[in-house]
């Protein structure tokens, strides 16, 4: 989409704007928007065919009218502004009723700009893991300086209990998506905020529904870190081979113009590292090295070694922002993160259940690593859906089985809407099983989340930890797991 007509659609917003209507509410940055709007004032519908937890509570929160499906009729009385999110297509009904009628409308990103980005200090955390809970742990860092911070995470975190919150401090922190950000607007998101310091966490290939190849990631890295102004600030994860690419090796007439702070446990140039790290049962601990000299020693309840890296990038842009080392430390100290990242849902008769959002080969090793590293005496159960379409795919065929290394017992739900994918391009389970078995280890290919539970429940025993990994409700699998292994070890 050109610049111009980005600014022509700003500027055809309503300086009076009362009235909002968000076409696709039930995403999680939507439903996000559509809260901060109504806390702003502004009278807010939206509509959408499905919802679900926990965006149907944040919107019920948050006096947004919700209308179930996709209508010309939702039109009416005309708003305002219509905003139109990202998973609704040109010919969804509603928005072919938009493009027919006189109703300003933007992309989720371009609102967000218009109230509440452009007169705020822009913070952002991208990258292909950890955005999520960088973003909400930076909100709180900020929170807890007494910078009264805003926010919008993609999940709800837990010390806010919500995906947003609009404070009157200078600073607006935000998760920066790569994906797209409209079927009128096919670049991606975070383009849109104009950051002012951006934590890079890592880069890898992700999201193969819309970039082919890690090198289209790359271009989109690229202007990411070109657009942040001389006198703003990268955090850059040191440890990602392509993070250090972008930053060292740019290409003419992207580059990068402000100061770099570089941040990581295995690359030894890192500006900013960790040692000693002790990984206990119920908080890690770990000394902070910036230029080799000693920082501070700091402690996280999260576990893993992926959770360190983020604390070092919050760190980092806490000095860069000036904030006191002793809050931020503090406020690491008690971070209670974000739902669905590793989150504890309970302990049945000895067996504990843990909801986590890992979709990625990447995340679903690193989690299982810090399961492990939590629980090192006790048998990690995995139980993962192949949801995104990323997962679905090939690309990562050879990654799973290295992925899934430090889980004792493995179970894979068949792929998730598989008919979306030629059959040439879908992921094989089964020889992921194979090869998990081949390795030693139990593994098993298995349809539905009862047949699951049933399966797996009668087989636990207490002290056993169970790791759900999926990207959606996963057929309400939780819960199940927790009610049957109950019932089975009382048996």
């Amino acid at each position: 989409m050109a610049d111009s007509d980005r600014a022509a659609r700003l500027a055809s917003v309503p300086a009076a704007a009362k009235r909002v209507h968000l076409i696709g509410v039930g995403g999680t940055a939507m439903a996000a928007l559509a809260g901060m709007l109504s806390d702003r004032g502004l009278t807010v519908t939206g509509s959408d065919n499905q919802l679900y937890e926990p965006t149907a509570s944040l919107l019920r929160n948050s006096r947004v009218k919700v209308i179930a499906g996709f209508a010309p009729a939702n039109l009416s009385p005309p708003p305002d502004l219509a905003v139109v999110g990202n998973v609704i297509m040109r010919n969804n009904p509603e928005a072919v009723a938009l493009l027919d009628s006189p109703i300003p409308y933007l992309s989720m990103p371009e609102a967000l700009w218009h109230f509440f980005l452009k007169d705020r200090r822009v913070l952002m955390v991208a990258g292909t893991h950890g955005k999520t809970t960088s973003t909400a742990m930076m909100a709180h860092v900020l929170h807890a300086a007494g910078r009264d911070p805003s926010m919008l995470v993609g999940g709800v975190a837990n010390d806010f209990g919500s995906n947003y919150r609009i404070g009157v401090g200078p600073d607006f922190v935000i998760e920066g998506d790569e994906y797209d950000t409209a079927y009128f607007d096919k670049g991606p998101k975070f383009l849109h905020y104009l950051p002012d310091l951006v934590i890079l966490n890592n880069i890898e290939y992700d999201h193969a529904d819309i970039y082919p190849n890690l090198d289209a990631i790359r271009k989109v890295f690229r202007l990411l870190v070109n657009l942040i102004p001389s006198n703003g600030r990268l955090v850059a994860g040191w440890d990602s081979p392509v993070v250090r690419e972008i930053i060292t090796r740019p290409v003419e007439p992207q580059g990068v113009w402000c100061e770099v702070e570089s941040f990581g446990i295995e690359h030894p140039d890192a500006k900013w590292t960790a040692r000693e790290m002790d990984f206990l049962p119920d908080v890690t601990r770990f000394k902070v090295l910036c230029e080799g000299k000693e920082y501070g020693v700091f402690q996280s309840p999260l576990a893993g070694m992926f959770n360190v890296k983020n604390c070092l990038g919050a760190i980092a842009a806490a000095e860069a922002l000036g904030l006191d080392r002793r809050l931020v430390a503090e406020a690491l100290a008690t971070f209670r993160s974000v739902k669905r990242r590793m989150q504890a849902l309970g302990v049945a008769s000895g067996v504990t259940v843990i909801d986590d959002f890992a979709h990625h080969p990447t995340a679903i090793r690193e989690t299982l690593r810090a399961i492990k590293q939590r629980y090192p005496e006790r048998r990690v159960v995995a139980v993962f859906e192949p949801r995104s379409w990323t997962t679905r795919k090939k690309v990562f065929q050879k990654d799973y089985p290295t992925a899934f290394a430090a889980a004792d017992y493995v179970v894979i739900a068949p792929l998730f809407e598989s008919f979306r994918l030629a059959a040439d391009d879908q992921l094989s389970i089964e020889e992921v099983i194979a090869d998990l078995r081949a390795a030693g280890k139990q593994a098993f290919s298995i349809e539905g989340a009862d047949a699951i539970v049933e399966h797996v429940a009668p087989d636990l025993r207490p002290g056993d930890v169970v790791v759900i990994m999926s990207n959606g409700g996963f057929g309400g699998i939780h819960q199940k797991m927790l009610d049957a292994i109950g019932a089975a070890l009382r048996e």
